[in-house]
């Protein structure tokens, strides 16, 4: 890793210079790419030329280990800008690669894998990189102090709760937990989409955070994508999710799944 300048041209020879930190000789270039508003181009590898190798000049100080990549980066950025400047293309033997065109395709490859790499530390930042389950609290066992309590006590206790007791009342309605199945709602959703092609999954979740019937509606949801009767869009990371009816949602008059079997 060797320190990062940013330079800011105040002339076509002198540079202000501030120090930050470069992973390497791709991340210079990219940079000095990105701040010229470029894309990755033969062209645009030319025209940072004078700037890569300004940076170069600043490492004099630094040990032939450190700065190596560098310089094999400059000659190659070196050899690109001389042949920009022919008036008429090299002509290369069968086989050979195209110097510009191989540090090119590099650097659209760190910048892909630079991109990745900073969504992912965004991910970490926000504390979505995993999901854990809390432990609930040790349960403690509650303990009653019975050294001052005799048989006789327990036994009075007894006869005062038999006397005492109210009749209770009778049960005349019973309550029964309404019974949801993946089965009932595939085809509550097939409804759906034969009245309105697209649903927002959110807009289907239970509105009184049923975990049950969450759980039963995602493993619908998944069943229909698997055997084609719907497609499901998700722009982003943990947004909402957009299912669209396929033709087959209208087509299939009777819905066979594997789940009828």
């Amino acid at each position: 890793m060797i320190d990062k300048m940013t330079f800011l041209n105040k002339t076509e020879s002198t540079y202000t210079i501030h120090t930050e930190i470069y992973e390497g000789p791709l991340d210079l270039l990219l940079d000095l790419i990105t701040k010229a508003e470029l894309d990755i181009t033969r062209l645009s590898l030319a025209k940072v030329t004078d700037e890569y190798l300004a940076y170069l000049a600043s490492l004099q100080q630094k040990n032939a280990v450190e700065v190596s990549d560098f310089l094999v980066v400059a000659a190659k950025l070196v050899q690109i800008k001389s042949e920009a400047l022919l008036p008429r293309p090299i002509e290369r033997l069968e086989g050979e690669e195209d110097p510009a065109e191989s540090l090119a395709r590099q650097l659209r490859i760190y910048k892909s894998i630079k991109e990745t790499s900073q969504w992912l530390q965004d991910l970490e930042v926000k504390g979505q990189r995993t999901y854990i389950r809390l432990a609930p609290p040790p349960k403690t066992e509650e303990t009653i102090d019975l050294s001052g309590v005799n048989l006789d006590d327990l036994i009075e206790l007894l006869k005062s709760l038999y006397h005492f007791q109210e009749e209770a009342a009778p049960i005349t309605t019973v309550i029964t937990i309404p019974r949801v199945t993946i089965k009932k709602k595939i085809h509550d959703l097939i409804d759906q989409l034969r009245i309105q092609k697209h649903l927002s999954y959110r807009q289907l979740l239970p509105k009184e955070h049923d975990r049950i019937e969450a759980i039963v509606l995602f493993l619908a949801v998944l069943e229909l994508i698997k055997q084609q009767y719907v497609d499901a869009m998700q722009e982003e990371l943990f947004s909402d999710i957009q299912i669209t009816a396929t033709d087959k949602t209208h087509t299939d008059q009777e819905i066979t799944l594997a789940l009828d079997a």
